[in-house]
């Protein structure tokens, strides 16, 4: 029997609990546990998609990546690390987007584009590709 072949597939990051000894002290003082891992993977990863788990606006700006030859890192979060990971963007972010920023958020560069709605803006203007080759993303 044949099987199934993904041509891509995005690596799934889970945050790491605030209870797991992994995490380090200056941020567990802080309260930061989840957006610390955040700051991490986007430090990592030339786009990342953080978003909340089963979010179908995060499949949306997964899958439009994905169109594009883009693999995202993504990032789900339980309902207690997004409300964390939201507060922590809102206060990192706040100079690169308007109004108030809810998940999914979309990381390019290891700079916040924005959500979906600033992600789907900067596609329909034609230059989502120009800033994915600029982070490294795309090749061609």
């Amino acid at each position: 029997m044949q099987e199934a072949t993904v041509s891509y597939r995005s690596a799934l990051f889970p945050v790491e609990s605030p209870s797991s000894p992994s995490s380090s002290s200056a941020s567990s003082s802080s309260g930061g546990e989840h957006a610390a891992v955040m700051h991490r993977m986007v430090a990592k990863n030339p786009v990342v998609v953080v978003g909340r788990r089963e979010c179908c606006m995060c499949h949306v700006a997964r899958r439009l990546l994905l169109g594009l030859g883009v693999n995202p890192a993504v990032c789900e979060l339980g309902e207690e690390a997004a409300a964390e990971v939201e507060r922590a963007v809102a206060v990192s972010g706040a100079g690169n987007c308007r109004g108030p920023m809810i998940l999914p958020v979309v990381f390019v560069g290891g700079r916040l584009l924005g959500g979906l709605d600033r992600l789907l803006a900067v596609h329909i203007a034609g230059e989502l590709v120009p800033i994915l080759k600029e982070a490294g993303a795309l090749w061609l």
